[in-house]
């Protein structure tokens, strides 16, 4: 039987988040991004799903009880970033009820944030949830890529063509290799990310696949929107490519300090009977979030502020990674 990635939208069993612990990562911002990860946590136990949040040290797991419902699961692991849509296992299904991890290298994002644990916590968690590992020869983040569940898959050239990650590998290699590794037989390549995202460029912070062949994509909201050519540029792609899109206005311009912050909508988190959307205290907040649940009738939409958690260079996508259920529930 053949391996397939299966969308998000598919049940899951359970979601592994990972809880803030670096000081230096959240410089002023630790405590308040603990907090908004906890809400994250919270908000998906009470829907009614497991939830493995993960704690580095005792200190962290007494700072993350404090916080979290008593129906939020603590594991204790080494890690280093919270990201483990980037670290975390990519889990396969087949026809039969079967599930097998894939996992890639990891070289801490082009070499800008390497921290101890980050390369072995994703076959640490395949291997605790008793899943057979595969491991790939190449370098790739979770979060570089999107999938629809067919098949087809979006990413970025700023990413997967960038130097930093795998520089003896042409698009057609990459594209051979996503094809091998994890079942896909079509890539829409988008150009560049959101401005000052230190991942270079993750499609999951730009677009969103929400059912298959149907693509969400920010657009700008006032004429100081940062990204707005790179969202143009990424809805001509998906256009020519032949994709259904859905807008979703963007969160306008979000600084810190005199930096322009990478934030979106965007990074939501689907869950089996939830999604969850990073909020900033925009004035587009609120049109934002309706926005995203207008794509989910199925489910539940919940904005959260995040504005802490994108302090340290991510959102709820990105600090999440999903056990998709074996077989889909009827």
């Amino acid at each position: 039987m053949p391996w397939r990635f299966p969308p998000e939208w598919h049940p899951q069993d359970w979601i592994w988040i990972g809880f803030p612990h670096d000081r230096e990562e959240w410089p002023g911002f630790l405590g308040a991004a603990q907090e908004q990860i906890a809400a994250f946590a919270n908000v998906v136990a009470e829907s009614g799903q497991d939830v493995r949040l993960l704690v580095r040290d005792a200190a962290n797991e007494a700072r993350a009880r404090e916080l979290v419902a008593a129906n939020v699961k603590l594991e204790r692991r080494r890690y280093g970033d919270i990201w483990l849509r980037d670290t975390g296992p990519l889990v396969m299904v087949d026809d039969t009820g079967n599930r097998q991890a894939r996992r890639f290298g990891f070289n801490g994002w082009g070499g800008k944030y390497q921290m101890a644990g980050d390369t072995g916590i994703g076959a640490e968690l395949a291997g605790s949830a008793g899943l057979d590992v595969i491991t790939a020869d190449w370098i790739l983040e979770g979060g570089a890529l999107d999938m629809d569940g067919t098949g087809l898959a979006v990413t970025s050239e700023q990413c997967l063509l960038n130097p930093n990650r795998n520089p003896g590998l042409s698009r057609t290699d990459i594209e051979a290799r996503l094809a091998r590794d994890l079942g896909l037989s079509r890539v829409l390549w988008l150009g560049e990310g959101l401005i000052n995202d230190h991942t270079d460029g993750h499609v999951d912070n730009l677009v969103r696949f929400v059912a298959p062949g149907v693509l969400a994509l920010p657009r700008a909201t006032g004429a100081d929107d940062p990204n707005a050519r790179v969202y143009a540029d990424a809805k001509r792609r998906a256009e020519e490519f032949g994709l259904d899109l859905r807008e979703i206005p963007s969160p306008g311009r979000i600084e810190r300090g005199q930096k322009v912050e990478p934030a979106s909508y965007m990074n939501f988190a689907v869950t089996t009977r939830l999604v969850v959307v990073p909020t900033f205290g925009s004035r587009h907040d609120e049109e934002g979030v309706a926005a995203v649940a207008a794509l989910f009738p199925d489910r539940e939409t919940i904005g959260l502020r995040a504005e802490a958690v994108l302090a340290g260079g991510g959102g709820f996508h990105c600090a999440s990674q999903q056990m998709p259920a074996a077989r889909a529930r009827s």
